[in-house]
């Protein structure tokens, strides 16, 4: 048939002008079509052609500056306009449907309209972002065009007496109006911008973000289009294939999300709450008023979305109740028009339909339905964003509002036990999250009951009375849903705590593997994991239980309250009215009132933590604060001074400190002449305490009545017992200590704080007691956040002797080192922590017992080099607290305590007149004189036994460096292929890992997982085909009636009985293998978390030692934490959601390609589609989720340093620059986290929109099927239920795909461990076969032996032979790293003997199993291990010991009066590595324990190193009484405790170098024994 504008028939009134051609219904819609051609001519060459010569004026690295006036206005206007044209087209199809001819005016200029609206928002969107507003006139002539136009064809439809019944009315008074609306946007941006009729056009400066190369988060900059679909992502996601993603590539927070500006947003909201008083309220109330005030508003734009969306989605169900029911009427035909149609028709030449007739139309609804789900999901994605970015941006605030009041926290409630790290760091980690949670749940609180009222009441449309009591058994349900949330709470909660019990015990096994591998204790300490472990499992039953009693529901009471619903409905009415319409919509409003009903209980879950964490953090911001005097007043203004200068322009506190130069000596020279000149006039006093009062908690005062005066530039000491109160004399002067009365004043230099007016004192370089280190390299350490000034750095090395040590470290001086690092010995960490104060260049240095960790020679040159020398010559004031009384001659000025008050105070000349007695008491005590004091000694000393040990730890440096190089070589310097190849390895699913994991289950719990799956899914379609099947056949029972003129279908014969029956056993089936797969499931789970943790166990404790010695504590730890947790709990969980939403989706595409074959052929591009889509969110979500945990590591270990370190930030009055850290660590992992939820975002946005396209391809097909080919209207409703299913499981099944991808990488990091190599534990002889005695006598023979610690490492003994004699008393000793230590571990085969034995009374102990060769022996090591539990279990764990042999090792080990005292005696506790006991008593208790283990041969490693010369007297006493006839082997650290050996060997490179008696080598000239005992004097 021949098409024509006005109608193919010539004779039609479309022609006829007899009433003036404006009353023509055509010429009106030819009009129309003028602006629409005007746009699309004008603005093409202007977009295509000429636009490179157009360049922006203003350079900005964004092409998204969105600056014009009313922009998002006009993108609303813009879609809703092209919403109305859509309808308008539709309208003219169908209205032209109704008649003969075929009029393309009634569509044709609506099309054009719909291209030309495209057309505008395109041009101006690039207009826009270029900068060239004059370009805008094209679009002001268009809309004044398109708005007269449609205003004239609106005037004349009102003349003609067409009103608002017609549709075509109403559309284009609406696009009149739009029109308009659109002009007064255009004019808005000439009167804004003044680009046109005004003299000078107004200048504007793109935002600082935009101006900023580094802000690569543009969610806040783009138009509403990219905002809404997160286009701006695209390339952010599709670059992740190319390179990882990290800290780099992400950039920086936009100003308005950083933690810094939404900090300052919070405090304004609580400033707003303060009294009159100005006293700020208490409570948790003023904390929630602060919330609403400072992040209520986007909450509400939030809350906003969620109401749109969730109204928008029972569209879903109306449109195909409307879709099936206009199919399956029977009255197809078209009805003749109305007379007033007729009268139209002759006047306008047009035939209009009433919006009834439009909605009758199946394919209109198809198409509204498409439009409804694309709104919906984009309003719900809107939502969820709008929610997580407000709680992100509220955790930033609340972190660093937490850390401002850690910054104030007082001392005495940390160190009283008020406050624990612990419990400040579960609020950072745990309670600030609750919130952020809270938040992003929030919107369900209000959704949930529009949600739930408005399904009912549609379902009560529906179904009448029925679809109540199917609503009733749903929301009995929800409490039984909310019981199950809550024992599941209970039941993480208890796991939690036997699996940090776990985590305790495998600490200390970890810990002590070295001790427990040499006294073969493995099996016990394994035991009480695993026993742990049973009791974990127990309590993981308990929560898989309820996870899949939850899982249950959730499936099954949707069939359950359909089933219940249609058996009531089939009997409360004979006649019932169970057509596919009804059937099928109220199936899609069963599924869509599940939902908040089962979000309900997490919401309120959510809500009682997010009330509690909001009550502890009220109780946190209220604790005490430290005195006024302390805190500058300008604190935080100092930080919003600074927020406009951000980016990157450090703190001004920075610069406080004079200019850097080269040569660091003028800083000494130019301090000297400030202090003369300013003593003179000050007396020479830097502090002065008058009758002070001090104390740390209510009680009486620890310090009183303190009158001290500390001299400027000089060295006072601080001497006393211990406990009387010397630390805190120092604490008290820097004013953490509660002042109860008295006066602290500082006179600090002038120019020392520019700033320092309202401050009592400058910046004071202080060593704690407890040496404090932060998570960083080790020269960031010394230097502190101070310039590096290499030559002062390398005097301060060399002061306190840490170069021997940097040269150990496997990075030298760049190792990390703190608990993420490398872990050093107590008295290196004392003398970095010296190295610090000594580095830094303040005017005091405060150091608290610098020397009690160091030896007598590190603590001579320490003294020597650092203080005399280093701060002597600098003049600085040095105040020093310590226990060495032999460097009081030292001493300028002494302070000498005792029992909280001072004793004395003077130099050691007035001491020695006024209090002759303590001076003589001094003197005793003093060692050896100063006068003794030589410096040869010092340089000639041993290395100290601490570098030793951290060698022993890093084993070779050489061994470690190949590790890391090739690590770094994996992921740095690789060539394209194999770049390429680890993106590929990148974009796989790990699935061997899944193998693993799913073949850990066995094989009975693997096909019952699998078919369980797979037959639930058959059920439920059997289920709702079986539905379709019923509903059709009563359609055709109904027609049948009709047509024989029964009065209803059962007189026809036609029963629901049998219908009923077969859907009810369908259910209950289904509701069956509902349980069935949720128990799988989790016992599946349950069975590999048991199997992997066991294997994991036992494969770590038989594992060589090498494998501790090279693997970071760390990283062990991880695998039985994080990694066992995640397998244990969320595994399951994930597992269960990706196999249900992907046979969901499976079977969803099966049945709408059952119903309608060709929707095969649109499915291929959609899935090719969805496959690139999930292969780049995949490899991008797992990076941003590794990113954000990498970030938030940081960010708590900042935290918990802040709150170890308190007094010494506070000291040094780095405030200032800890908070500016922080903002750093809160930002990026902040924004880590924004992407990550943009990264969810772009991927749901564009799943549902593939979800929306299938559900109109479906509807679209099976309405043509059904109109042509007669497809039965029950499974019409069918496809489209399950197409709208599909929409929304798609984007769930990519998710937990990602999630699972990430998940599945714990198995991966367990299997890797799994593959070690055990010991060889099996010997040629048998346990039986070794004599019960043995070893007897204790003769040892050692033939040719060489000794390596791994087969690719050198030896480190070469050829060694010797032959000891029972009972003799043999010393080793020789410089670190010649090998003493491996000669130790060679009798426990814990290295590896690859040449010669070793033979003891007869036997070879390669041939031995090595449970009896480690248990037969006994040893004493370097480092006292205790482990948590009685004294009797840490004397003998094998529980074979008497009481009186117990009794009798603690005797001979001089521990009896010590345990006896204690309560409980032997079974008193021990705490975690015997922190209640002194290091001397833990070495003895060591002793003991060898001793106790009756073994004819001990050896002692170095046994005495970390004790004082008492307890080494008693050792040494010990062991040749006790030990008399046992063969004793000592590992010499001091020489002279091997002088009474029977034999020494000096061994030099893994040689033995001397062997013989030690009096013999004495007498020798050249004897290196010699000259070792020489220096040791």
């Amino acid at each position: 048939m021949s098409l024509a504008f006005c109608g193919s028939e010539n004779n039609s009134a479309a022609y006829n002008v007899d009433h003036g051609v404006l009353n023509n219904g055509c010429f009106l819609d030819a009009l129309t079509v003028v602006p629409h051609v005007f746009l699309l001519f004008i603005t093409f060459p202007i977009l295509f052609v000429g636009w490179g010569s157009q360049s922006s004026k203003v350079h900005i690295h964004h092409s998204t500056w969105l600056h014009f006036p009313g922009h998002n206005l006009r993108w609303i206007l813009t879609f809703i306009l092209l919403f109305v044209l859509v309808c308008e087209i539709a309208e003219g199809i169908v209205s032209d449907g109704f008649t003969q001819s075929h009029n393309l005016h009634l569509y044709m200029p609506a099309g054009l309209a719909f291209m030309a609206a495209i057309t505008s928002i395109v041009y101006y969107h690039n207009i826009e972002t270029s900068n060239f507003p004059k370009l805008l006139t094209a679009l002001l002539i268009y809309w004044i065009l398109a708005f007269v136009t449609k205003t004239i064809k609106f005037a004349k439809y009102t003349e003609h007496g067409v009103g608002l019944r017609q549709l075509r009315f109403c559309i284009t008074g609406l696009l009149s109006l739009l029109y308009g609306l659109l002009l007064a946007v255009e004019i808005n941006v000439i009167l804004g911008r003044r680009y046109m009729c005004f003299a000078h056009p107004t200048e504007v400066k793109p935002p600082e973000d935009l101006q900023d190369l580094g802000v690569r988060f543009l969610q806040p900059f783009v138009n509403l289009l990219s905002k809404s679909t997160y286009w701006w992502m695209n390339t952010f996601i599709t670059s992740a294939h190319r390179r990882p993603i990290d800290l780099k590539i992400i950039g920086r927070l936009p100003i308005a999300m950083r933690a810094l500006t939404n900090y300052l947003h919070l405090r304004e909201a609580f400033e707003a709450q303060r009294k009159p008083q100005g006293a700020l309220p208490h409570g948790p109330k003023p904390i929630w008023r602060a919330l609403r005030q400072a992040f209520g508003r986007p909450l509400i734009l939030s809350i906003t979305f969620r109401f749109m969306a969730d109204l928008l989605g029972f569209a879903g169900p109306l449109c195909i109740s409307g879709i099936v029911h206009h199919i399956s009427k029977e009255n197809r035909t078209i009805q003749p028009p109305t007379f007033f149609q007729i009268l139209n028709m002759r006047l306008l030449g047009i035939y209009f339909i009433s919006s009834e007739e439009f909605l009758a139309n199946a394919y209109v609804l198809a198409v509204l339905l498409f439009s409804a789900l694309l709104l919906q999901r984009t309003f719900l994605q809107a939502s969820y964003y709008v929610a997580i970015e407000t709680g992100i941006n509220l955790r930033g605030a609340i972190q660093t509002k937490i850390y401002n009041k850690i910054m104030r926290l007082c001392t005495s409630n940390m160190s009283m036990g008020e406050m624990t790290v612990g419990q400040i760091c579960n609020l950072v980690a745990i309670d600030t999250n609750q919130l952020t949670w809270f938040f992003f749940l929030c919107p369900n609180l209000w959704a949930m009951p529009v949600q739930i009222v408005v399904g009912v009441i549609l379902l009560y449309y529906l179904l009448g009375i029925s679809a109540l009591i199917g609503a009733t058994v749903i929301a009995v349900l929800a409490p039984v849903q909310y019981f199950v949330a809550t024992k599941l709470s209970q039941a993480q909660k208890s796991t939690l705590e036997y699996s940090s019990e776990r985590l305790k015990k495998t600490n200390e096994l970890l810990r002590g593997i070295k001790l427990l591998k040499l006294y073969a204790w493995e099996h016990i300490f394994c035991q009480n994991v695993e026993e742990m472990r049973d009791k974990e499992l127990t309590s993981l039953k308990a929560f898989a239980l309820y996870t899949s009693i939850s899982i249950f529901m959730n499936a099954a009471i949707p069939i359950a309250a359909v089933l219940t619903t249609f058996v009531v409905h089939v009997h409360l009415s004979e006649d019932a009215d169970l057509s596919p319409a009804v059937a099928f919509a109220s199936l899609s409003l069963f599924h869509i009132l599940v939902n908040p009903l089962f979000l309900l209980s997490s919401v309120v879950r959510s809500t009682v933590k997010a009330l509690v964490s909001v009550q502890k953090l009220s109780e946190f911001f209220s604790s005490e604060e430290i005195g006024d005097e302390q805190e500058p007043k300008a604190t935080l203004p100092t930080i919003s001074t600074n927020n406009s200068k951000y980016q990157a322009v450090p703190l001004k506190v920075v610069n406080r400190k004079r200019p850097d130069r080269d040569e660091w000596k003028s800083y000494g020279l130019q301090e000297d002449h400030e202090e003369e000149a300013f003593g003179l006039c000050d007396e020479d006093i830097c502090i002065k305490i008058t009758s002070g009062y001090f104390t740390w908690t209510d009680g009486p005062p620890t310090l009183a009545n303190i009158d001290i005066k500390i001299p400027f530039g000089q060295l006072t000491m601080i001497v006393g017992q211990v406990g009387c109160g010397k630390s805190s004399l120092l604490l008290a002067a820097l004013g953490e200590m509660q002042k109860l009365s008295g006066s602290v004043n500082w006179n600090s230099l002038p120019n020392l704080d520019s700033e320092g007016d309202e401050r009592k004192r400058g910046s004071v370089a202080y060593a704690s007691q407890k040496p404090w280190l932060l998570n960083t390299t080790l020269v960031e350490n010394i230097t502190f956040e101070m310039p590096l000034i290499k030559q002062r750095y390398k005097t301060v090395i060399e002061a306190c002797s840490l170069q021997p040590d940097i040269d150990i470290l496997p990075q030298g001086d760049q190792t990390e080192i703190g608990d993420r690092g490398i872990i050093l010995s107590g008295g290196q960490r004392q003398r970095i922590s010296v190295a610090r104060a000594l580095y830094q260049t303040t005017n005091v240095v405060f150091l608290d017992d610098p020397f009690s960790a160091l030896d007598i020679h590190l603590s001579d040159h320490l003294m020597q080099e650092g203080i005399l020398k280093l701060l002597r010559e600098e003049k600085r004031t040095v105040v020093l607290v310590t226990h060495k009384l032999q460097y009081l001659p030292h001493a300028d000025w002494i302070i000498a305590m005792k029992d909280g008050t001072i004793q004395t105070e003077g130099t050691l000349k007035d001491i020695q007149n006024t209090e002759p007695e303590l001076f003589e008491q001094w003197k005793t005590l003093m060692h050896r004189q100063d006068q003794e004091f030589e410096k040869e000694m010092v340089a000639e000393s041993m290395s100290t036994l601490e570098r030793k040990n951290l060698r022993r730890t890093m084993y070779s440096r050489e061994a470690l460096k190949t590790e890391d190089e090739d690590e770094e070589e994996s992921v740095e310097s690789e060539d394209e292929d194999n770049l390429s190849q680890v993106m590929r390895h990148r974009t796989t699913i790990p699935w061997r890992s899944c193998g693993t994991y799913l073949s850990s289950a066995g094989l009975i719990l693997l096909p019952l997982l699998l078919l369980s799956q797979l037959f639930k899914h058959s059920f439920m379609v059997a289920i709702d085909y079986w539905l379709a099947h019923w509903t059709s056949h009563v359609i055709a029972a109904k027609i049948e009636a009709t047509g024989r003129n029964c009065t209803s279908a059962q007189e026809c014969g036609f029963s629901h009985s049998s219908y009923l029956l077969v859907f009810s056993v369908l259910c209950c089936l289904g509701i069956i293998l509902c349980l069935v797969t949720s128990v799988a499931v989790e016992w599946t789970g349950l069975r590999v978390a048991k199997e992997l943790h066991r294997s994991l166990l036992s494969n770590i404790v038989l594992a060589p030692m090498r494998l501790f010695e090279t693997t970071p504590l760390g990283s062990l730890l991880n695998r039985f934490s994080s990694d066992t947790n995640t397998i244990d709990q969320h595994i399951p969980a994930t597992l269960e959601c990706l196999s249900r939403s992907t046979l969901l989706c499976v079977s969803a595409m099966g049945v709408i390609s059952y119903v309608t074959p060709v929707f095969l052929i649109a499915l291929f591009p959609l899935a090719i589609i969805c496959y690139f889509i999930q292969k780049y969110f995949r490899v991008a979500s797992k990076d941003l989720q590794q990113l954000e945990d990498t970030t938030q590591l940081p960010l708590l270990a900042h935290f918990s340093e802040t709150v170890e370190g308190l007094t010494t930030i506070r000291a040094f009055r780095y405030e200032d620059r800890f908070r500016k850290r922080l903002l750093e660590f809160t930002d990026a992992n902040n924004i880590a986290s924004l992407f990550l939820t943009a990264a969810n975002r772009w991927l749901e946005v564009r799943m549902e929109y593939i979800g929306a396209c299938i559900v109109l391809i479906a509807a679209v097909a099976s309405i043509t099927n059904s109109l042509y080919n007669h497809l039965s209207s029950g499974l019409v409703g069918l496809g489209l239920t399950y197409a709208l299913m599909v929409s929304n499981y798609l984007n769930w099944m990519v998710r937990n795909l990602a999630d699972m991808e990430v998940q599945l990488g714990s198995v991966k990091r367990i299997n890797g461990l799994l593959k070690t190599e055990p010991e060889s534990y099996e010997g040629l002889l048998t346990a039986s076969q070794v004599p019960d005695g043995w070893p007897q006598q204790g003769e040892i023979q050692i033939q040719n032996l060489s000794v390596r610690y791994d087969s690719t490492l050198k030896p480190v003994l070469k050829h060694v032979n010797a032959h000891i004699n029972p009972g003799e008393k043999i010393g080793i000793c020789g410089r670190t790293g010649s090998g003493k230590s491996s000669f130790s571990l060679a009798f426990f085969r814990m290295v590896d003997a690859f040449e010669g034995r070793i033979i003891i009374d007869g036997i070879d102990i390669a041939k031995l199993p090595l449970q009896t060769l480690r248990s037969r022996l006994s040893i004493i090591l370097q480092d006292p291990i205790l482990f948590s539990g009685t004294i009797r279990f840490n004397l003998d764990p094998e529980m074979k010991a008497t009481d009186s042999m117990l009794w009798e090792a603690l005797e001979i080990a001089q521990l009896k009066p010590v345990v006896k005292t204690l309560p409980g005696g032997l079974d008193a506790m021990v705490t975690e590595g015997g922190e209640n006991f002194s290091q001397g008593q833990r070495q003895l208790f060591c002793l003991a324990r060898a001793f106790v283990r009756k073994s004819s041969i001990l050896i002692m490693d170095e046994a005495t190193a970390s004790i004082d010369m008492a307890t080494e007297s008693i050792l040494q006493k010990v062991v040749m009484t006790a030990f008399a006839d046992r063969t004793v082997v000592i590992i010499a650290h001091r020489v002279h405790t091997i002088l009474n050996a029977d034999l020494v060997i000096v061994i030099k490179r893994g040689l033995i170098l001397e062997y013989d008696k030690p009096e013999v080598l004495l007498e020798r000239e050249d004897s290196v024994f010699a000259s070792f005992v020489q220096a040791d004097k």
